[in-house]
C-alpha cells in the first residue's frame, strides 16, 4: 500500500501557525507524507480563521478549493468553533472541528485516511515540524484571553487563558536552539498575561526556580543566547520590568503592543484592558532606558462612535509617541462582537477609507524619519534570503512578515539564517540598505 498523503492549507496568525505546525508534527510521526497539492491527496486539512468576515470568506474560498480538487476535507481552526456556515456550504464534508483540537482533527484523518503503520517517534526531529524557515520559530506561550475587546470574538473561539508551563515551553524553546533556530518569537492572544491564570505558579528550569510569569519567561530565554522578539504585548504596568533586559541585550528592543486607538472614549468603547492613560509617558520612560527600543502597534479606525475629534487624539498621538512600525485596519463589524451591541452611531465608509489613509500617510513619514536615523549605523542583522554578492534580512528591530527588511550588499557569499555586522548606508520609509562588513 501507499503511505498516505495529506494536503494542508494554514490561515490566519502566527498562533493559529503554530497549531497547523502541531497537527503536521503528529501526521509525520504517525508516517503520512505532506501533499503539495490537493489533487491525488488522501484528505486536506484546512486550518481556518474567523476573526474578521475578511478572514471568514479566505477560508469559506479555502474549503471550496479543496472539496472541488479533492472532496476529502477535514476543517479545524477559529472559524470550525461555528461549524453552521461551514456545514450549510458543504453539508458532505469529512469533519470540522475548533482550534487546538489535535486529537479531534487526528480522529478525522485516522477516519478518512487510515496510517499504514503505528507511529515511530524517532521520525520527526526533535523540535516538530516547523512551517517558517530553519532559522526562526515561533514559541506559543499560551491558548485563550481573558480580556473582553468588543471588537474580538477570540475568546469565544478560543477560550480563557491558559499558560503553558514556564519549565514545558523552555524545553521547546531550547529544541528549537539545537536545531538551528536563531530567532524566537514569543507569541500568544496576551503574553503580557503569561501565568495570571495560574496565579504565577513556580517552575524549576535548568535547577533554578522561576514563576511562570511574562518577566520570568523572558529573563530565562533570554539566556538561550538567540534573538528573543516579544509579540501581542499589553501595556500593563509590569511591562516596564521586562525594558532593563533589552537594554542588557538579553532580549531583542522590540515590543508589538496593539495600542488600537488614542481616545479615552473610543478605548473605554473598545474595551480595552490594561493602563493606557499615561501611556506617551511610558514610552519616553522606555527609550530612556533602552534608547534603541522599536515599537510595533496596531489602530483600528473608524471604531462606532468615533468622531474627527477622536481621529485626530490619534494623529496627534502618533506624533508624539513616534512608534516604528504602525499597522491600521478600517472597522469591520464581526459577527458575535458586543461592539455591534454598543448602540454607537457607525462610521460611514468613505469616512473610514479617508481616515485610514490619512493615519498611513502621517505614519508613513514618522517611519521614514525613524529608519534615517539608523543610517551610518553598524548593526547586526539576521539573513532571510542569502546570496553570492546581495542578500535580504532583518534587523533587531524586524520581525518576519509584518516588518521591512534590510537590502545587503556583500563581497562574500551570505547565507539563509547567518547573523552579519552590516554599515547602513540609507533608508526609505519601510527598509534599510547597507553594506556587509
Amino acid at each position: 500500500m501507499n503511505t498516505p498523503k495529506i494536503s494542508f492549507v494554514s490561515l490566519g496568525c502566527p498562533k493559529a501557525l503554530v497549531d497547523s505546525e502541531r497537527i503536521i508534527t503528529q501526521l509525520r510521526a504517525e508516517g503520512y507524507e505532506l501533499s503539495k497539492s490537493h489533487i491525488g491527496a488522501d484528505a486536506v486539512i484546512v486550518n481556518t480563521c474567523g476573526f474578521l468576515d475578511s478572514a471568514k470568506a479566505e477560508s469559506l474560498a479555502a474549503i471550496s478549493e479543496a472539496m472541488a480538487q479533492n472532496g476529502k476535507v477535514i476543517v479545524t481552526g477559529c472559524m470550525g468553533a461555528e461549524p453552521e456556515e461551514i456545514l450549510k456550504a458543504h453539508p458532505d464534508i469529512a469533519a470540522v472541528t475548533g482550534p487546538q483540537a489535535y486529537e479531534s482533527v487526528m480522529q478525522a484523518v485516522h477516519k478518512v485516511a487510515p496510517p499504514l503503520h503505528d507511529p515511530y517517534l524517532d521520525l520527526v526531529p526533535d523540535q516538530g515540524v516547523k512551517l517558517t524557515p530553519r532559522h526562526y520559530a515561533y514559541l506559543k506561550i499560551s491558548e485563550g484571553c481573558n480580556n473582553r475587546c468588543s471588537f474580538c470574538i477570540i475568546p469565544s473561539l478560543r477560550g480563557d487563558l491558559v499558560s503553558r508551563p514556564l519549565n514545558e515551553v523552555m524545553r521547546e524553546a531550547e529544541k528549537l536552539v539545537k536545531s538551528g533556530v536563531k530567532e524566537i518569537l514569543v507569541i500568544s492572544q496576551d503574553t503580557s498575561a503569561y501565568g495570571v491564570d495560574v496565579k504565577y505558579a513556580p517552575s524549576e528550569w535548568q535547577g533554578r526556580e522561576y514563576q511562570t510569569r511574562f518577566l520570568d519567561l523572558a529573563r530565562a530565554l533570554g539566556e538561550l543566547g538567540v534573538w528573543i522578539r516579544l509579540h501581542y504585548v499589553y501595556p500593563y504596568p509590569h511591562v516596564d520590568e521586562v525594558i532593563p533586559l533589552m537594554a542588557e541585550g538579553k532580549i531583542l528592543p522590540y515590543l508589538d503592543i496593539p495600542f488600537q486607538h488614542a481616545s479615552a472614549k473610543v478605548l473605554k468603547a473598545m474595551r480595552r484592558p490594561a493602563h493606557q492613560d499615561k501611556t506617551l509617558e511610558r514610552i519616553q520612560k522606555w527609550r530612556s532606558i533602552c534608547p534603541d527600543l522599536a515599537i510595533r502597534s496596531t489602530f483600528i479606525v473608524g471604531f462606532p462612535g468615533e468622531t474627527e475629534e477622536d481621529f485626530q487624539e490619534l494623529l496627534s498621538f502618533l506624533d508624539e509617541a513616534k512608534l516604528e512600525r504602525v499597522g491600521c485596519f478600517p472597522y469591520e463589524p464581526v459577527k458575535g462582537a458586543k461592539a455591534n451591541d454598543l448602540g454607537l452611531e457607525l462610521v460611514d465608509d468613505e469616512i473610514k477609507q479617508s481616515r485610514y489613509k490619512r493615519f498611513m500617510e502621517r505614519q508613513q513619514a514618522i517611519s521614514a524619519k525613524r529608519l534615517a536615523s539608523r543610517v551610518g549605523r553598524r548593526i547586526k542583522v539576521l539573513i532571510d534570503e542569502g546570496g553570492a554578492t546581495q542578500a535580504k534580512g532583518r534587523s533587531p528591530w524586524d520581525a518576519p512578515e509584518i516588518d521591512g527588511h534590510v537590502h545587503i550588499t556583500s563581497r562574500r557569499p551570505l547565507r539563509t539564517g547567518e547573523l552579519v555586522m552590516v554599515k547602513i548606508e540609507r533608508a526609505d520609509a519601510y527598509d534599510l540598505y547597507g553594506v556587509a562588513v
